[in-house]
């Protein structure tokens, strides 16, 4: 049985659309490298977090959180480029910010709960 939790169902919604937002700039822009970049690290956070159910100890749970936020703050970055190097308007690119934002302060939550119980 596979497990669900807001962040990991959230992480997976964010990922959908990362998917869909690169493939239409990759088809209108024509612009690749950057939106690969926004690909795999958007796709990687919730990747990790699926990854850390399935963890065999409490510190492999942890690390996976940790590398899924790690993650978070990447995609941020390329978002940031992408919207700044004018290959994506303002608009398209700040819709992602308030789900990035949730999904940082859930993983940071997730992590400071996780590592007191140690």
């Amino acid at each position: 049985m596979e497990w669900h939790s807001p962040l990991l169902e959230k992480s997976y919604d964010f990922a959908v659309r990362i998917a869909i937002f690169c493939r239409e700039i990759q088809t209108k822009q024509k612009e690749y490298v950057l939106t690969k970049q926004l690909l795999r690290s958007g796709t990687s956070i919730g990747a990790n977090i699926a990854e850390a159910t399935q963890g065999q100890s409490r510190n492999d749970f942890i690390s996976k959180l940790s590398i899924a936020l790690k993650e978070a703050h990447e995609t941020r970055y390329w978002l940031r480029i992408i919207r700044d190097a004018g290959i994506a308007s303002s608009a398209q690119v700040d819709a992602f910010f308030p789900d990035l934002q949730e999904i940082i302060r859930m993983l940071a939550a997730s992590l400071r709960t996780s590592r007191a119980k140690l």
